[in-house]
């Protein structure tokens, strides 16, 4: 072992390039529909979470494999079914993937409102007394709009260790060069979980541009717990493409349009990044 740490160290110290993102190929893309199945995601006044994802997702894989053809492309789901968090890890860890994007739609908590329906007569200390009778109405409807992104939070960052100790050859591209069982190395994938971060936050943020320059409201990247981006050893973000509780944002994201172009802003976010880390 160490002898494979002096070899790390050397490598760190006279390549900078060797944690950056700079000078890496993007050569596997995995495109990550959320829900599916049974999990329908949130709901809007007429439909699902599940089935935009699934629809923008199969949209943006094509236009990644029509126009960036050294580019594979790699499916968590391409129906209506469900992998669970971890299957949709193993989907992108076994591929040895280089970027994973989770595609998600937003919603916000629902609201309540009483209303006062009338008045019933009750027994309060030896009085009968009319008290106001109210009806709780339920409301999931919003006005907030725009697309968001998220990297993984701290808090799950263990996981994302634990996976780049697992697939560290992959990683590395030095089988060998990491051995997760010596002490020394959670050193070493503590830094390469620490690029990966950096390296998400900046795929988030030409994602962002892209909706930006749409004219599409932009909330921003963001920190979050989120499963699905801790256990994939490679940079990823989560994008919540608008909220369907939003009546205008949900219409658009059913609609052809708005489909196309939610695909084409994700397509030249993975572009640029692309562009950026192999220049």
């Amino acid at each position: 072992m160490c002898n494979r740490l002096l070899l790390v160290c050397l490598l760190l110290i006279f390549n900078p390039h060797f944690l950056s993102a700079k000078g890496k190929k993007i050569s596997k893309v995995v495109i990550d529909a959320g829900h599916g199945g049974k999990d329908i995601g949130a709901r809007g006044a007429f439909s699902a979470e599940k089935d935009i994802t699934l629809a923008v997702t199969l949209k943006l894989g094509k236009i990644l494999s029509d126009s960036l053809k050294d580019v594979q492309v790699i499916y968590t789901r391409t129906t209506d079914d469900y992998p669970t968090l971890p299957e949709r890890h193993e989907i992108a860890n076994k591929a040895n993937a280089d970027l994973f994007l989770a595609i998600h739609v937003n919603s916000t908590p629902f609201t309540y409102t009483k209303v006062r329906e009338g008045y019933k007569t009750v027994k309060r200390h030896h009085k009968m007394v009319k008290v106001p009778v109210y009806r709780k109405i339920q409301h999931h409807q919003t006005k907030r709009s725009g697309v968001e992104t998220y990297v993984l939070g701290l808090k799950r960052n263990y996981q994302k260790e634990d996976a780049i100790g697992e697939y560290s050859d992959n990683v590395t591209n030095e089988p060998g060069l990491l051995d997760e069982k010596d002490p020394q190395t959670a050193i070493l994938i503590a830094q390469y979980s620490q690029a990966f971060l950096s390296r998400s936050i900046s795929f988030g943020n030409k994602i962002q541009e892209q909706f930006a320059l749409q004219n599409r409201p932009d909330l921003g990247v963001k920190q979050m717990d989120l499963e699905v981006l801790a256990g994939s050893a490679m940079p990823g973000v989560l994008c919540e493409i608008g909220f369907i509780t939003n009546v205008d944002e949900e219409a658009y994201l059913n609609s052809e349009k708005g489909q196309q172009e939610v695909a084409m802003a994700l397509y030249k976010g993975i572009k640029a990044y692309k562009t950026d880390t192999e220049k």
